[in-house]
């Protein structure tokens, strides 16, 4: 017996059938759209270029040199292989020792050594998308939630909620003062959360933004830590674009604060997702991180790690690349100046056709202004712009609703996920999209002109007539017996 399509979902479960994936946002139709019609500079020059995907590719050259001149970190060369049945055959869900202090020496150093952590406290996972989701599993029950400082990045709707049946709560940050969290914006979500029988277990921000490029400074992040304190809920801080800081400006991380200020909170409370996939550029990795204060949450979380361990092969290489402190510090440093540069280059370009940005010094990606192109100031008319961006000017930007952003007209753009041939192209085609809207603009307003002029000039000749008409009536006093008998 044949079973339709539709009727297989009643035998499966809601997880599964559910649409907490969240692919019905822009933010992945975007991705769609790029993967019908790629861009390529020979085979398709009119394809969609896409700028929608967070990746750095800049380095790519230093890590294929270093590959070069160190073989035996393979398991899968010559000069490595003497390791693989040892590599192959282990299956601690702890890691490889020597992975984990390599991790703790790599965040430490992408901190400026400021700060160090403890090899003990490293769990690993499945990329930050694992890590996040064990998290959630760690301190959150169904029906529970999460404050998130708004813009937030899209995936936590999947990576939050799909499976731990976590919800996620807005605190509204507004352009008006840069999208910067207050504590005014804080009590006010966590009011409404409780005003709604929801039970706040904590306060998740991402440090670096994404995708606003921007970071906590020293005193915000003290305000953040005393408000889970007060509260006493949890916060979990992602940084992984801990390393991507540029223009000279001192990421500050959470780890700082609870050296610096030991009392401050309760330790207990604190956590960091991290993982190589933005400061290293290696997402098909996956490797994500858990580094926990709780030693409740780093046992269960370990355990948690079975289900998304990173691959024993990929720890071996992980390990010895990153235990080199001047291969470490040379790709932070080069990394940070060609990301800066790009940057630099990418809002200089557009700023002068008149698009602004929000200033920013971290991240892969930049929150560009175009309320001014929008037709009203609303979220449908956000949407009808943005499919002009990706179906006209064939260039794959998110749109600040996707981001939960509560201001119509503001979009991602992902830079560092190209070269530089790619980039001039797609700065080529927004600025040929201003000066044709410029244009148009233009010759409107000059229609518009030309109209009001011709409706006066027939306003004012038919005031004439009517002035005639009336001088020629034999009401007239012209036309009067007497003054005809006078002349």
């Amino acid at each position: 017996m044949e079973v339709g399509l539709n009727n297989t979902h009643k035998f499966l479960s809601k997880i599964a059938t559910n649409d907490g994936h969240g692919e019905n946002s822009p933010y992945f139709d975007g991705w769609k759209a790029y993967d019908t019609d790629p861009y390529h500079p020979q085979t398709n020059p009119s394809g969609v270029i896409q700028m929608g995907l967070a990746e750095n590719q800049l380095c790519f050259d230093l890590i294929h040199e270093w590959l070069m001149n160190h073989p035996e970190a393979s398991i899968c060369t010559p000069q490595g292989g003497f390791d693989f049945k040892e590599i192959a055959l282990f299956q601690d869900y702890h890691g490889l020792p020597e992975f984990r202090s390599a991790i703790a020496n790599f965040m430490s150093r992408v901190r400026g050594g400021r700060v160090k952590f403890d090899p003990d406290r490293i769990v690993m996972s499945g990329g930050a998308t694992g890590a996040h989701e064990t998290v959630a599993f760690c301190l959150a029950n169904p029906g529970e939630a999460f404050l998130v400082p708004t813009p937030y990045y899209p995936g936590f709707d999947r990576d939050l909620k799909w499976r731990t049946g976590v919800e996620l709560i807005p605190v509204v940050c507004e352009s008006s003062n840069n999208f910067k969290v207050t504590l005014e914006a804080l009590e006010d979500a966590y009011d409404k959360a409780k005003e709604s029988n929801i039970k706040v277990k904590g306060l998740l921000i991402t440090n670096p933004s994404n995708p606003l490029g921007t970071f906590f400074d020293k005193e915000t992040l003290k305000t953040l830590v005393g408000f889970i304190n007060e509260k006493n809920i949890h916060l979990v801080c992602d940084e992984i674009y801990a390393g991507t800081v540029t223009n000279g400006n001192k990421f500050v991380s959470i780890a700082e604060i609870l050296e610096e200020v030991p009392t401050i909170c309760d330790h207990n409370l604190i956590h960091i997702v991290y993982s190589l996939s933005k400061d290293m550029g290696f997402p098909g990795f996956r490797v994500g991180i858990i580094y926990s204060y709780n030693d409740t949450v780093v046992s269960i979380s370990r355990k948690m790690s079975s289900f998304g361990l990173v691959s024993t092969q990929t720890q071996h290489m992980i390990a010895s690349m990153l235990s080199q402190n001047d291969f470490v510090d040379n790709f932070i440093h080069e990394s940070r100046t060609r990301l800066a540069h790009r940057h630099d280059m990418f809002t200089r370009e557009l700023a002068e056709v008149g698009i602004g940005s929000l200033e920013s010094n971290a991240g892969l990606f930049f929150w560009m202004d175009l309320r001014r192109f929008l037709k009203e100031p609303t979220f449908e008319a956000e949407m009808t712009f943005w499919r002009i961006i990706i179906n006209e000017i064939k260039l794959n930007v998110s749109p600040g609703s996707s981001f939960h952003c509560n201001e119509p007209g503001w979009f991602r753009v992902c830079f560092a996920n190209m070269d530089d041939a790619t980039v001039m192209v797609a700065i080529e085609r927004i600025k040929s999209f201003v000066h044709e809207t410029r244009m148009l603009e233009i010759k409107t307003k000059a229609l518009a002109k030309t109209k009001k002029q011709c409706w006066q000039n027939n306003l004012t000749l038919k005031l004439s007539s009517r002035r005639l008409e009336e001088i020629m009536s034999p009401h007239s006093p012209l036309n009067s017996p007497m003054l005809r008998a006078q002349n």
